[in-house]
């Protein structure tokens, strides 16, 4: 593909920030692709091609990786961190810069617009997945880890059995928050009388950031380890003893991403639990 030939290979592991322009811009060429090829339903398709977008960077990322753990003798906690931080890194500012251009579309666009763009995001917010209930169920721990476990658990088979697939799930679920939070600071300010969606935007976001985070990391260690296994499987002998270590080194990295799993549902469960004036921008926003 010719835009894996754009930048050097090893360009964003230099500078991971640079993913968040990337994400940014790769989510807009999406969105207005789709707009244009897609306009009756452009939302899963605009995240496809976004996800089209990004894929050929991750494929020099997951080879520079790759490099990495064949050189490491002994799966360690050390090694691990090393081998993939950058990585992760890469994955949280992709993840960051796609988030912010579907919660500023929703806040900046006209509201006929926005149900259009983001049509499959939104049906989630007034759906099962969103409530206006400021109260919460006893179960919402289980809930929220069942949920998150079924995400996690996606992400690493689409890594596994397509190598780099997970990106998929992991642009949708940035689209996905980014619509809900833009669209609740939104209809938060009109309830409000306010014209500003953005004070709203930041106290949720400041909210939601810690949990967000940790479920996100989760999702990017489960995909990381997939994609790595499912290389291992193509460049290494079955049953080789280099096979079993780069395995066992994924491994390692996948029950990382259920202890993320297990702190991420504690913490969102908390938020939704005691801070109130979350509890209470929702409500408006259901008002509004």
């Amino acid at each position: 593909m010719v835009l894996e030939h754009i930048f050097p290979e090893d360009w964003l592991e230099r500078k991971a920030s640079f993913a968040f322009i990337l994400g940014i811009i790769y989510s807009v060429i999406g969105v207005l692709i789709a707009s244009v090829i897609f306009p009756g339903d452009p939302a899963l398709v605009a995240v496809a091609f976004t996800s089209l977008l990004i894929l050929p960077e991750l494929y020099k990322i997951f080879d520079i990786e790759e490099r990495k753990e064949a050189v490491e003798q002994h799966a360690t906690v050390g090694a691990l961190y090393r081998d993939d931080i950058d990585l992760i890194k890469i994955y949280i500012f992709l993840f960051l810069g796609i988030l912010l251009v579907y919660s500023l579309g929703t806040m900046l666009l006209p509201e006929l617009s926005t149900n259009n763009l983001f049509r499959e995001q939104l049906e989630i917010r007034y759906g099962q997945g969103f409530s206006g209930q400021a109260i919460i169920s006893a179960g919402l721990f289980w809930d929220l880890l069942k949920n998150n476990f079924m995400v996690m658990i996606a992400c690493f088979l689409l890594a596994l059995l397509t190598g780099d697939g997970a990106i998929f799930l992991i642009t949708w679920n940035a689209s996905v928050w980014g619509t809900i939070f833009g669209l609740t600071a939104k209809k938060a300010a009109i309830a409000s009388g306010s014209t500003n969606p953005f004070v709203y935007f930041g106290i949720i976001m400041a909210v939601v950031f810690p949990h967000m985070m940790i479920e996100a990391i989760c999702y990017f260690l489960a995909a990381i380890s997939g994609s790595m296994i499912s290389k291992d499987v193509i460049l290494e002998k079955f049953e080789s003893h280099r096979f079993w270590e780069v395995f066992i080194f994924n491994a390692y990295l996948f029950l990382f991403a259920l202890l993320f799993l297990l702190l991420g549902a504690l913490v969102e469960a908390w938020v939704l639990d005691n801070v109130t004036i979350y509890q209470e921008i929702i409500r408006l926003s259901f008002a509004g």
